[in-house]
């Protein structure tokens, strides 16, 4: 008899909360059920990612744990070889640092190889702050851009501005963005400079903490009540 074929391990993508909170007030019990029989990882920060793990399950024997570390300092080369577990057998799973993986996630290249190799890729339910926020901002919900983070130049920041708005209005398209969140406050006020007095915009800060603040105002009265959102994770919507 030739020797038994070793089954494929899947991938699971496994979110994590948007915050300090406890694990289980915003994760479906299906998350820890996964952490559980889950030992082959691959997370932006390993420190973070046990932190995590260990909260959501705390009998889980860390020192059992293998790690792989995908972030902006990775080769393109190794990823690959970060699914190699799969091919033995075993089960991976992606975490991300906040919210849903390969959603403005550098896992998503990871997930791209994954159905490249055949292995079968599992997203579990869990937050995501960019589909939470446009859940809550009234605006259009059946045709949206996610533009991630819009460039640093001044210069180039407000041309970009003024062409979200330009596609909002014409494709009655809500657009998300978001930014480092040290520098909110100076996006803000930046929007309020440039964009017109009758767009709509939806600032919609630490969602799902006890401080969650999401409201949804035109520019015109967002610039009567100014808001302080110097360092606290931010998405931006705007419609016009």
């Amino acid at each position: 008899m030739g020797e038994e074929q070793i089954k494929i391990g899947k991938l699971y993508l496994i979110p994590t909360t948007l915050g300090d909170n406890e694990p289980l007030e915003v994760l479906p019990i299906s998350i820890k059920r996964a952490i559980e029989n889950i030992d082959y990882y691959i997370v932006e920060n390993e420190k973070t990612a046990r932190r995590s793990i260990k909260k959501i399950s705390s009998g889980k024997s860390q020192p059992k744990l293998k790690i792989e570390i995908i972030n902006k300092y990775t080769e393109a080369q190794e990823i690959p070889s970060f699914l190699d577990p799969c091919l033995a057998g075993h089960d991976i799973g992606i975490l991300s640092e906040a919210g849903c993986p390969g959603i403005a996630d550098p896992g998503a290249e990871v997930v791209k190889i994954a159905h490249q190799k055949g292995i079968q890729v599992i997203p579990l339910v869990g937050p995501s702050s960019i589909f939470l926020a446009l859940m809550a901002s009234g605006m259009n919900g059946q045709n949206f851009a996610f533009n991630g983070y819009l460039p640093i130049d001044s210069s180039d920041r407000k041309k970009s501005l003024k062409q979200m708005e330009k596609i909002s209005k014409e494709q009655q398209q809500s657009q998300i963005f978001i930014e480092t969140p040290y520098r909110n406050d100076k996006l803000l006020a930046e929007m309020l400079k440039t964009l017109s007095g009758q767009t709509r915009l939806c600032i919609a800060c630490d969602i799902t903490l006890s401080n969650e603040f999401i409201l949804t105002k035109s520019i015109t009265d967002w610039k009567k009540s100014p808001v302080d959102l110097h360092k606290r994770p931010t998405i931006f919507i705007v419609q016009a």
